[in-house]
């Protein structure tokens, strides 16, 4: 994946690979060790199911490992991003 700033990524949709929307990106998890993101921070849309998903209050974590394509918005693999 190519490089992509981080400020390009806020509030932008997320969308599963089989073409659901899940919501918006809020924010990044970090390991400041190695300085890799770890998570995505989504803000859920009210329709989405996020049965099996890591929640954190109201709000979705998803391993960016799970994260197959970044543009207009970010694609990820729903199968990957679940518990």
């Amino acid at each position: 994946m190519k490089a992509v700033l981080a400020r390009s990524l806020s509030h932008k949709q997320i969308m599963t690979n089989d073409g659901k929307a899940i919501g918006e990106l809020r924010n990044l998890m970090v390991d400041f060790d190695t300085g890799q993101i770890t998570d995505l921070i989504i803000e859920p849309d009210e329709t989405y199911d996020t049965t099996g998903y890591q929640m954190d209050g109201d709000r979705m974590m998803v391993p960016f490992e799970s994260v197959r394509d970044i543009k207009d918005f970010i694609v990820i693999d729903r199968y990957l991003s679940r518990m």
